[in-house]
């Protein structure tokens, strides 16, 4: 009966195509399944009695308790209209220059994503904003596209990213299971702070390469970018520009640090420094006069629906993989990977493949509840670092998440961009961003170091 797994997880991944909720779809395939299975003899009911302890476990668990938070801190921010003024002042401070726009679209990219950490929220929110303005000033719709979709799904990468936190607690499982399997019975912790510090410097390096990218295309190419005319500059002289720049980034930088910094100072927990985030998204939507009572309820809505989602998916695929383990089919991928040839790496580009193609269909969320405790324990347990492992993943979702024609951030963007701009022009604008994060993960399997040092010499 060693189809049972495969064909339990094919099932619940049609289900999950064919638009069926994902938390229902994980937990009723598990329950279809496991019931079957019961009655074939092949499946040991026992296996369902781990599922309240698990459910207290998710309840109870410390480092959960930031995605709430997090979750409230990127909503606030979003209707605090931090984005509209960062775009506005960094468009005309990067005009004057050929692909200036697409410049300053890039470090906003990055200063959401370390701000908010919600990717779809900041794509549909650069879509609206700067899509038509590009366009006024004549960029190619498919050069503009391809940097807002790109930018806004910075969010998976930098930190504090909502998906690093939770990658960052399966993983941290993830490597507890591998050690104990080989023996060491007083493993090593891996935490969220971790993955943060592993994921820095690849997601400074990643929008460094945007805007090289950006900058350099629109020299070699004068009409794909051109710069903004010197009249409407001359709208703010300098010192007003100047001026305007401090008063719009302060803000946001004060907050990275006040959040970022603190959980990399090892001065606060991820869960204590979201509740810092919090409580300064609060402050700067009061301070731009967005604090409404209105604005409030829409904004503990929002997280009410998304962080309910975030833990019923929890729960249900903690069902899946309960029902998957008595099938044994943790075994049997186990047995598959170590057997491809190649060896780790084989094992290792078997599964980045896979994910790859997952993220057309599934969501991060799914991906990592799911997948990422099947598979995690064989690979660490081959000898790949956990920190490495999580950063690879992250960076893979990320690019699967721009892939033509079901990457999520396509769909996003394809919602709030004008008529004129086709559906073609959007997937041509993307493919060079593409590129580039296939370059970066390259870049990284053979200098894993850009991922490892910061956090193995940080608390050092």
């Amino acid at each position: 009966m060693a189809w049972l797994p495969p064909a339990m997880f094919g099932f619940t991944l049609l289900i999950l195509i064919m638009g069926y909720p994902v938390a229902f779809s994980l937990g009723g395939s598990a329950l279809l399944f496991g019931l079957g299975g019961y009655f074939l003899g092949q499946f040991d009911a026992a296996f369902l009695g781990a599922l309240p302890e698990r459910i207290f476990g998710i309840m109870s668990n410390q480092t959960l308790v930031a995605v709430p938070l997090f979750i409230f801190m990127g909503v606030m921010l979003e209707r605090s209209k931090i984005s509209e003024d960062l775009l506005e002042t960094l468009g005309l401070l990067f005009g004057r220059t050929r692909g200036g726009i697409g410049i300053s679209i890039c470090v906003v990219g990055a200063l959401l994503a370390a701000s908010t950490g919600i990717v779809g929220a900041t794509v549909v929110t650069m879509g609206l904003i700067s899509l038509p303005v590009m366009l006024r000033y004549k960029y190619r719709p498919s050069f503009a596209c391809g940097i807002i979709a790109a930018s806004g799904t910075l969010g998976q990468i930098i930190p504090p990213s909502i998906i690093l936190v939770l990658l960052g607690d399966v993983i941290g499982s993830a490597h507890q299971q591998a050690q104990l399997a080989i023996g060491n019975f007083a493993p090593s912790a891996v935490s969220v702070g971790d993955l943060f510090l592993g994921a820095l410097v690849p997601g400074l390096v990643l929008v460094l390469m945007y805007m090289i990218w950006a900058f350099v295309a629109a020299q070699l190419v004068p009409d794909l970018a051109p710069a903004v005319p010197q009249v409407e500059l001359d709208v703010l002289v300098k010192g007003e520009l100047r001026l305007k720049v401090i008063q719009v980034l302060i803000p946001p930088i004060l907050l990275i640090i006040g959040v970022l910094g603190s959980i990399l100072a090892g001065i606060a927990t991820p869960t204590e420094a979201a509740s810092v985030g919090s409580v300064g998204a609060i402050l700067m939507a009061y301070k731009k006069g967005q604090l409404t009572g209105e604005n409030l309820r829409a904004v503990l809505k929002a997280v009410a629906e998304i962080n309910g989602m975030v833990f019923v998916i929890l729960l249900g695929s903690s069902l899946f993989s309960l029902v998957f383990r008595g099938f044994a089919g943790d075994e049997i991928v186990g047995r598959f990977l170590v057997g491809l040839p190649g060896g780790v790496t084989g094992a290792f580009l078997m599964v980045m493949a896979v994910m790859f193609v997952l993220g057309f269909f599934l969501d991060f969320f799914e991906i990592t509840f799911v997948v990422v405790p099947i598979v995690g324990p064989i690979l660490l347990t081959l000898g790949l670092d956990p920190i490495w492992l999580g950063v690879m993943i992250a960076i893979n979702l990320q690019t699967s998440f721009l892939t033509p024609p079901f990457g999520f951030a396509l769909f996003y963007l394809r919602g709030v961009a004008p008529k004129e701009v086709t559906t073609l022009e959007i997937y041509r604008g993307v493919v060079p961003f593409i590129g580039i994060q296939l370059v970066l993960l390259v870049i990284l399997w053979f200098f894993p170091q850009l991922i490892l040092w910061l956090p193995h010499h940080f608390y050092s």
